[in-house]
């Protein structure tokens, strides 16, 4: 049988273990996000730190903001968003592109529409090991062009990260990790292996669907369904219209977590060591002082 038409696909397969719909609310300057990992019903999901879908218009967005000890990955939906930082760097992604960034020791940057609106997305935080929370900062940007897809009998795959359909996405993660867009046909069904060692979560974007077992409870838009452990997920679009939604997994790091807003270290100490190093911009944020984003 197929890899999409088996209707038992794995030894273990992975079930919800926790489904909770994100609320909308306010951050940045004037942006609405719906937050469903670094909410208190699920305040982390190793190595995962955090999980907006984002809706922001001019003039509201995320002006000058500091990271250091993660990546940040921000998914375009619609509309577009202008990133600028410090360093110089510079870049607009657009619907359908991805900008993949390291923070490290340390980056200061905005993030801003460059549309009308609605220009709406989602933007994850991974944690980084203790061993690269102080790299250098590192982007990768994926275009449309840039992100590998793959389609088979109505089920529609975009390979952000990792590998699906035997097609693998060329993105580096420092923080082991696979990112899949799928969107499902009415009447199909899918079996997505994924690696046992991995913590796994699907967030719906559009459409509805049953998630781990045929006779599950269906699950709707804007719900985040942390998966168990097990070696796949399957999943069924029984609807009259399309199921779309990513589905995210990443190996634990298992270390301490300290998070101070945009710093995540190991210890309360190296959290004050970058509250301060941001404070008198040194190790990381010299160019902090003297910059303010266009």
């Amino acid at each position: 049988m197929s890899e999409t038409n088996k209707s038992v696909g794995f030894e273990h397969p992975r079930l919800v273990a926790k489904k909770i719909l994100a609320q909308s609310q306010g951050e940045g300057d004037g942006a609405v996000v719906r937050r469903s990992i670094g909410r208190p019903e699920l305040r982390s999901l190793d190595p995962f730190l955090l999980l907006d879908e984002f809706s922001v218009s001019p003039p509201a967005g995320f002006p000058d903001h500091p990271h250091r000890g993660f990546e940040t990955v921000t998914y375009m939906m619609q509309g577009a968003v202008t990133h600028q930082d410090f360093a110089g760097h510079k870049g607009t992604i657009h619907a359908g592109e991805v900008q993949w960034m390291t923070a490290g020791r340390g980056i200061v940057h905005s993030e801003m529409p460059a549309g009308k609106g609605p220009n709406t997305g989602l933007q994850l935080w991974i944690n980084l090991s203790s061993k690269d929370k102080m790299i250098e900062p590192k982007y990768q940007e994926l275009l449309n062009s840039d992100i590998p897809s793959a389609t088979k009998d109505g089920v529609e795959v975009r390979i952000i990260a990792g590998e699906a359909m035997g097609v693998h996405s060329p993105v580096y993660t420092r923080t082991p990790t696979i990112y899949l867009d799928f969107t499902l046909a009415p009447n199909t069904q899918y079996n997505q292996k994924i690696p046992e060692s991995y913590n796994a979560f699907v967030y719906i974007l559009k459409g509805e669907g049953v998630f781990g077992i045929e006779k599950s409870s269906t699950a709707s838009a804007h719900h985040i369904l942390v998966l168990s452990p097990g070696d796949g997920l399957s999943v069924w679009n029984k609807s009259s219209g399309p199921l779309r939604f990513v589905l995210v997994g990443g190996l634990p790091l298992n270390e301490p977590v300290v998070q101070r807003g945009p710093f995540v270290m190991n210890t309360q100490a190296e959290i004050n060591k970058a509250m301060e190093d941001y404070h008198y911009g040194k190790n990381g944020f010299e160019m902090a002082k003297n910059w303010r984003s266009k």
